[in-house]
């Protein structure tokens, strides 16, 4: 219910406007990889499809009034942040295997310029072990809300095309690469012009 109404509070106040809804697998495991610059990324990116997805979120959001009522909604579970959660990481691994999606966000963090920010390895590491395609994901506008004389700035989410990922050993190597080359395709995606 949550999911459907955050939908179309999105898409009448925001004009949200979803591009690339294609890319979404219709069934099977795979990993959203999404830029990141608010607050509002995953709800926005968690309703912009009909499949359920789920969420690893930093533990602190969910003590956050509202915020982390949402991310329950949101199928989202807590990871602990400066160590490696591994608990989280397996739980993230078994829904991937499962068939489910996963909405991650390969920078660790939200950025505060809302320029794309260093990767982190742990996205490519989950979907190394769970062999799941990667599909980059760009968030635009959301960081935007109450700032420059905007109440309700435009959103946009574009999903871009499947990297596919078999699954194998997550060595640095290939774990830095893939994060590389999932950066490069949400930068392409954010460079992209949209018309309206």
């Amino acid at each position: 219910m949550i999911r459907v109404f955050l939908h179309y509070f999105f898409k009448i106040f925001f004009r949200c406007r979803i591009i690339g809804i294609e890319n979404i697998p219709v069934a099977g495991g795979a990993i959203i990889a999404s830029n990141h610059v608010s607050l509002f990324d995953p709800p926005v990116v968690g309703t912009a499809f009909t499949r359920s997805i789920h969420f690893m979120a930093k533990e602190e959001l969910f003590a956050v009034p509202f915020i982390g009522w949402i991310l329950k909604n949101l199928n989202a579970f807590p990871v602990r942040r400066a160590t490696a959660d591994r608990t989280a990481i397996r739980h993230a691994i078994n829904l991937l295997e499962n068939g489910e999606l996963l909405g991650l966000f390969p920078e660790g963090t939200r950025s505060l310029t809302g320029k794309l920010g260093k990767p982190e390895t742990g996205l490519a590491m989950i979907a190394l072990k769970a062999g799941v395609p990667i599909i980059p994901t760009a968030v635009i506008g959301t960081n935007k809300v109450w700032k420059e004389g905007q109440l309700f700035p435009r959103f946009i989410v574009k999903f871009g095309n499947p990297i596919i990922v078999n699954q194998g050993k997550a060595d640095k190597e290939t774990m830095e690469n893939l994060s590389t080359k999932i950066m490069q395709e949400i930068s392409l995606l954010l460079e992209e012009k949209v018309n309206f």
